[in-house]
């Protein structure tokens, strides 16, 4: 059931994320010709280049690649075109915690010195634990599917009581911070993001198990896959990849649920290629994303999970009415 991951349209990808990052570099609201990134930069404009809009791509790149890698690993285990990243809880779980540190502050605590980012990684964490715990007990993965959309309505029920009693400050930071935004990368926020990245390598190493368990668990098993093992590991390097995105970066929607489907309509389902090219695809979709939120209406600037879901909500809703035989849906 192996697939070459050299196929065509890998190198395309590489090729387009690269262009995107390049144009990425000089648009802004200080635009630096191309002619310059070769040499010759201004104090400035090496200053902006530098401290500015390279930890931003890097950290777009990162994030967009992880939550569509693991957007089609999931969809894979779940045996779901429509399974999302979010249905294991890691996305509600940080977006809850995060809100509880900017509604209740935790002075003098260990919440505190974790800070906003932390809250959110460790509550991504532990929600993912419990969905992990519950179907495990159960015995099916859709008694996990099952219990994520319960932890889910619980967690963003607890976002929706923190937001209920936020003072206006508190509550527009939440909402700013659930939409998604990269404006406040750094270095230090690129290396921590770096961390995801040998997780996505693992979930391409799974590639061949996740070909076999799509064909059900009786079958991946007779193949010699621990399917229960192979569903834990799956489900914590999710919550490792999309936790650290969500940590750092916010909730950027869609991209884990309609990437991975894009990639199927052009090289099909087999987890060799589809894991790859989701996260270059990935990467270049929230690159360009943040490339236009803050251009749109430069200075000010749009939260990037703004427009992924205004973009990616009615394009899902086309591929499912137009490409529901060949998605499988």
């Amino acid at each position: 059931m192996k697939g070459p991951l050299t196929i065509p349209i890998l190198p395309i990808l590489a090729v387009a994320l690269f262009l995107v990052s390049v144009i990425a570099l000089k648009v802004g609201a200080v635009s630096i010709p191309l002619a310059k990134l070769g040499g010759g930069l201004s104090e400035v404009e090496f200053t902006i280049l530098m401290d500015i809009r390279l930890p931003r791509i890097l950290l777009s790149i990162i994030v967009g690649a992880g939550v569509a890698t693991a957007g089609a690993a999931i969809q894979g285990l779940f045996r779901n075109p429509l399974a999302d990243p979010a249905l294991i809880g890691v996305s509600s779980g940080a977006a809850l915690f995060a809100a509880g540190f900017m509604v209740l502050g935790f002075e003098n605590s260990l919440a505190n010195s974790l800070g906003v980012s932390g809250c959110a990684f460790v509550g991504g964490l532990i929600t993912t634990m419990i969905v992990l715990v519950i179907g495990r007990k159960s015995g099916s993965i859709s008694g996990m599917l099952l219990a994520g959309i319960a932890i889910n309505a619980v967690a963003l029920s607890g976002v929706g009581l923190f937001s209920y009693l936020s003072s206006d400050a508190q509550l527009r930071s939440v909402a700013f911070w659930a939409l998604g935004s990269f404006n406040a990368a750094d270095w230090t926020m690129v290396k921590i993001a770096t961390l995801s990245v040998p997780f996505i390598f693992l979930m391409i190493f799974e590639s061949g198990k996740l070909n076999a368990i799509t064909l059900g668990d009786q079958e991946a098993s007779h193949l010699g896959i621990a399917v229960p093992a192979l569903r834990r590991r799956i489900v914590i390097y999710t919550a490792v990849i999309v936790g650290i995105g969500v940590s750092l970066a916010g909730v950027i929607s869609f991209i884990g649920l309609i990437v991975p489907h894009l990639i199927r309509l052009s090289v099909g389902s087999n987890h060799y290629s589809l894991i790859p090219c989701s996260a270059l695809l990935g990467a270049i979709l929230v690159l360009i994303a943040d490339i236009f939120c803050r251009t749109l209406f430069s200075p000010a600037e749009l939260p990037v999970g703004l427009v992924t879901a205004i973009v990616g909500g009615p394009f899902f809703i086309y591929l499912i009415v137009n490409q529901k035989e060949k998605l499988g849906i």
